[in-house]
């Protein structure tokens, strides 16, 4: 961005500079070149200030005047302390389902996202994100990846800003999540929605039209975060009885090679019911290189708004190794949100992330779907995912 004001800066003075001069050239014509070319050859003329010295203290007045007010211009619009990043996602992908009706020939869609930070104290951060994509509810092709769905039109996607209390970090959010700072014990970084959120998939509450929330880092391995949201803050408030809202508690322990952690959640449901969710994270990383990452997490829930405040319950499992060439290998399997008496529909998948330089990483991933459903088939997805950070 500054090299971007310089020359900006250099275009604007360039043609000032050549308008001030015009007036000197005209009065350049009317002398004698014999004489400049025997004063070349002088010592008593050094520059051709002295041949107009009048003239150019006052182009080198308004020259200066006019970099000041450039300089002016540049320091009070742009803060040294933003900085942008971009990002831009390619999916092409294809399902077999088993059946006609389940079946989703190869599609392709597309994400872009922008990202804008600045901060004001050196310890604070206001972010800004803004995303544009044509995911669509009929992409089902390419659905794991929960693409942006903004209809090819830039979105404000958040706003937040952090800062400092105490020793504790602070948030507030509009469109943000509530589990913001919570640490989750999982290395696996798979590119399927089913499966990256390691089994934590309602306790790490989500989603939210408004949010906050604290963390606290004891500095011995142990931290701890609260986040709270609102989820229909533009119809009926932020935490009023017609609000739905959500809160959640986080606990963690970080190691060198592993880690736990243990989130609780109560989340309104909407109808006068509130459900309650508990997932358990630990990873396990060993110092051989040719042994992968573990991440294995579990949850159990409370749905509220059954009769028989059914169980809900989500199972997940990954390794991952860091360096299988010059990329990432992982395999995972797991299931999300399977209710009490019914059979898990568990998922699949394995995946290998290609660096192809530092800004371009390509992953295809190939994963099978199990379903209860009778008549049908499992489901068989192959995707890639091409990503361009700049």
């Amino acid at each position: 961005m500054r090299k971007f004001m310089k020359l900006f800066k250099s275009l604007l003075i360039a043609p000032a500079t050549l308008g001030l001069l015009a007036p000197m050239s005209a009065t350049a014509n009317e002398l004698n070149l014999a004489e400049v070319s025997g004063y070349s050859s002088s010592e008593e003329v050094q520059n051709i200030s002295e041949f107009y010295p009048k003239e150019l203290a006052v182009t080198n007045s308004r020259v200066d005047g006019l970099e000041a007010r450039i300089n002016e211009f540049e320091a009070g619009g742009f803060s040294e302390t933003t900085t942008a990043s971009f990002s831009a996602d390619f999916y092409l992908g294809g399902v077999d389902g088993g059946t006609s009706a389940t079946d989703d020939p190869f599609m392709a869609t597309y994400g872009f996202q922008i990202d804008l930070n600045t901060s004001f104290t050196g310890e604070d951060s206001l972010d800004i994100s803004i995303d544009a994509g044509n995911t669509s509810s009929s992409t089902t092709s390419v659905t794991e990846f929960d693409g942006n769905a903004t209809g090819d039109v830039l979105t404000v996607d958040g706003v937040s800003y952090t800062f400092p209390v105490g020793g504790a970090t602070v948030f507030v959010a509009d469109n943000g999540d509530g589990s913001a700072l919570f640490t989750t014990a999982c290395s696996y970084g798979g590119p399927t929605n089913t499966l990256d959120d390691c089994g934590n998939v309602n306790a790490g509450i989500t989603g939210g039209a408004v949010a906050t929330g604290a963390s606290y880092d004891f500095g011995n391995g142990f931290s701890t975060a609260v986040g709270l949201q609102t989820n229909t803050e533009a119809s009926t408030g932020i935490m009023t009885e017609e609000s739905t809202d959500a809160y959640a508690l986080n606990a963690a322990y970080t190691d060198d090679n592993y880690g736990f952690s243990v989130t609780w959640s109560n989340i309104e449901d909407g109808s006068n019911g509130n459900d309650t969710y508990t997932a358990l994270n630990g990873s396990f990383t060993p110092d051989g290189e040719a042994l992968p990452s573990i991440s294995v997490g579990y949850e159990i829930g409370d749905d509220d708004s059954k009769s028989t405040d059914e169980e809900i319950t989500s199972f997940f499992v990954g390794l991952q190794w860091d360096e299988v060439g010059p990329g990432a290998l992982g395999i995972a399997m797991g299931h999300s949100n399977t209710v009490e008496g019914a059979e898990e529909e568990y998922m699949y998948e394995a995946y290998y992330s290609y660096p192809v330089n530092d800004q371009m990483t390509i992953t295809p991933v190939i994963y099978t779907k199990e379903s209860a459903t009778s008549g049908q088939d499992d489901a068989t997805g192959f995707l890639v995912k091409t990503s361009f950070s700049f």
